[in-house]
């Protein structure tokens, strides 16, 4: 053992001492970069069309910073690189964002992330804008990102009327968005979220727009509503084919599933804690009350059995509106008991008021069901969940009720089931699903067609969702305020995830046209941009 041992020392010595200062680098030089080529592109001038993360929004507001941290805009300080040429934003007038109107405030300021509270939380900035919303800058521009834009709205005459994001930058009065793009004749472009849009507002409604297809005239459209595939198609391909109309080259972006976001992830479908000193002690009582509609659910449908639970957090109560109205049956069982009456006695009510309640009861559950993990609730009703609906008081007060019982009976989520405009359910995700994959299935073969370069927008969310996107030094998630991605409106992206997203286009530009931006060195650092914003800043 002992020869062995002297052994295997001298090996090592030997295969230590054999490497000598000349033949071992400790601090060896870096690979030297490639020289930097525009590959096929002449990027002299640079025009960006899209909607709100094209204009650099976040934080639910458009101002300053934003602005010159969007994609667009750090795309041109690279683009600079090899000839590209000046790029000209409608900046706004301060960074608090929103707008106002002669001294009133018509549009919010930014978020903030405040941390004074016991956990962080997104709060909005104390300040009054100083943009005003008829205000109307000199041109030309070189980002049309328009906040709120849908597709068919880059061709609509006068539509700076409709959207002060582009009235305030429009050529004219009756200018397109498109056409003054198209005007500023560029020899590269990027058209972006373009889509986002025509499924967002439904989304963030909590789907309460319609899903059009097969009407082909989105003048009749609500603000709500999710575009026809076909309506999108045909203004997809009318903006590429208006911007290429001079030979330039480009990039488009398909659409993510919006439904990823975080505004759509964060609150969870059972939000009702047993440690909740205002819903835990209540339990007992409230599952008495569903008690006597729980055993009219459980012959019609048990799916709509209400149950709270004392160990573990519960459900919210919602409204779901495509569940078959049940309200007749309710009343009729109700009114057919001969407990009822002295159920309602408990509540302080004579017996001659058990038609009233019955009805009541009946009406408000009649299409409601708890929550499950297939719902998703939107941001805002995190706000709102546990309050008392005083609208709802007062209806019931209106119909007889006590007040102290009409408080009982209208807590949201709890007593009074959560209306369609803070939940998505299952049949109206499917809707988006189905309306974002249509487009994507146009924009794919529009971009094929015109030779263009396409950014997975889509695949890249979907992988923050699940595993994370990484993109070397940074792993990006959708998680609010801590994934780095989206910003604390739960919609838009941070600073930092448009310069990921920069980073993304410049990948597609190289694979595309020859380019070599990212072998080259030539790309933004991440970490040189913000996730969030002081509020100090203004």
């Amino acid at each position: 053992m002992k020869n062995i041992k002297y052994l295997l020392l001298s090996a090592i010595l030997v295969a230590f001492t054999a490497c000598s200062d000349d033949d071992y680098d400790y601090n060896p030089a870096p690979e030297p970069l490639p020289e930097l080529t525009a590959g096929s592109v002449d990027f002299s001038k640079y025009v960006a069309v899209g909607a709100s993360f094209s204009a650099g929004y976040t934080d639910n507001a458009l101002f300053i910073k934003a602005q010159e941290n969007s994609f667009p805009n750090i795309l041109s300080g690279i683009f600079a690189n090899v000839g590209g040429g000046a790029f000209t934003q409608p900046l706004m007038k301060d960074n608090i964002g929103g707008f106002v109107m002669g001294s009133t405030v018509a549009v919010a300021p930014r978020l903030y992330l405040d941390l004074t509270g016991a956990s962080p939380a997104p709060k909005l900035l104390n300040a009054v804008p100083t943009t005003q919303l008829t205000e109307v800058l000199s041109g030309p521009f070189n980002n049309y990102g328009i906040p709120g834009a849908k597709s068919f709205h880059l061709g609509i005459p006068g539509y700076g009327a409709l959207n002060p994001y582009f009235g305030r930058m429009a050529s004219s009065a009756s200018a397109t968005v498109l056409g003054d793009a198209v005007a500023q004749n560029a020899t590269f472009f990027t058209l972006s979220e373009i889509g986002g849009n025509d499924v967002l507002a439904y989304a963030t409604s909590g789907g309460t727009g319609i899903y059009q297809l097969g009407n082909l005239n989105p003048a009749t459209y609500g603000s709500n509503d999710i575009t026809d595939p076909n309506v999108f198609a045909a203004s997809f391909s009318a903006a590429v084919n208006a911007l290429t109309s001079n030979g330039a080259k480009g990039v488009v972006t398909n659409v993510p599933y919006i439904t990823n976001l975080a505004h759509f992830t964060t609150v969870p479908h059972n939000p009702l804690s047993p440690a909740n000193p205002a819903f835990g002690p209540q339990i007992p009582m409230l599952n008495s009350i569903f008690g006597a509609l729980n055993q009219i659910f459980a012959v019609i449908d048990p799916s709509r059995v209400i149950v709270f639970s004392e160990t573990a957090a519960s459900a919210v109560v919602i409204n779901d509106e495509s569940l078959t109205n049940i309200a007749p049956q309710i009343a009729g069982a109700l009114n057919a008991s001969p407990t009822f009456p002295a159920f309602i006695a408990q509540f302080g009510l004579p017996p001659q008021a058990a038609p009233l309640v019955a009805n009541l009861l009946a009406s408000t559950y009649g299409q409601a069901r708890q929550a499950t993990a297939g719902d998703l609730l939107v941001l805002p009703s995190s706000s709102v969940i546990g309050t008392v609906n005083m609208a709802s008081v007062a209806a019931l007060m209106a119909q007889g009720l006590p007040q102290q019982l009409a408080g009982q009976f209208s807590v949201e989520g709890v007593t009074l089931p959560l209306a369609d405009k803070w939940v998505l359910i299952p049949s109206e995700q499917a809707n988006i699903k189905a309306a974002t994959d249509l487009y994507n299935q146009s924009i794919a073969a529009i971009a094929d067609q015109k030779d263009l370069a396409l950014v997975d927008f889509k695949g890249i969310l979907q992988t923050a969702t699940e595993t994370g996107f990484s993109d070397g030094d940074f792993i990006f998630t959708t998680k609010l305020v801590s994934g780095g991605l989206i910003s604390l409106d739960g919609v838009h992206l941070t600073s930092r995830g448009y310069s990921l997203m920069a980073n993304e286009f410049l990948k597609a530009i190289d694979a595309k046209y020859g380019s070599n931006f990212v072998a080259a060195g030539y790309k933004a650092k991440p970490g040189e941009y913000p996730t969030n914003y002081n509020p100090a800043l203004r």
